[in-house]
């Protein structure tokens, strides 16, 4: 009776992907949001460089506070900082799901070269930047207009 080699036995696990490495990013900020305590969000320092240095609203400001109510229900609240805070919160979670159920059944992982050219993708991103862009210059023109 012949015996296998150590090597032969093992099973065989595909590298993590940059899709895996989003998703298991997006995970963990679901989790943060989950963690995280509505009440207080508002308490914490500026975490944007952006912000930080300039005193405007980067595309992304607002994105932390509106998953973290998201995550708590307050969904008025979440789409009052950045509406696109539910949105990315959404493909976030669809993205975690999607790769867990891939590597589960161990079938081909969605291709994010490929999910980012759809077409819907690139009016949201679109709308995304539009939305940032007027929000920036509203800040611009008259400060405090915007809730960051």
């Amino acid at each position: 009776m012949a015996v296998r080699s150590p090597e032969r036995t093992r099973l065989r696990r595909p590298l993590p992907t940059a899709t895996d490495l989003v998703a298991v990013a997006a995970g963990g900020a679901l989790v943060a949001s989950l963690v995280l305590p509505a009440d207080h969000i508002e308490e914490g320092p500026v975490l944007c460089p952006f912000r930080f240095l300039t005193g405007l609203p980067c595309p992304g400001c607002g994105m932390t506070r509106a998953w973290v109510y998201a995550a708590h229900g307050r969904l008025e609240e979440s789409l009052a900082v950045n509406p696109f805070g539910v949105v990315a919160m959404v493909v976030g979670l669809a993205l975690v799901v999607a790769v867990a159920r891939a590597r589960i059944r161990r079938a081909p992982q969605p291709d994010l070269d490929v999910l980012v050219r759809r077409p819907w993708a690139l009016v949201l991103v679109g709308a995304w930047l539009a939305y940032s862009a007027v929000r920036l210059v509203t800040e611009i023109v008259a400060p405090g207009t915007f809730v960051v």
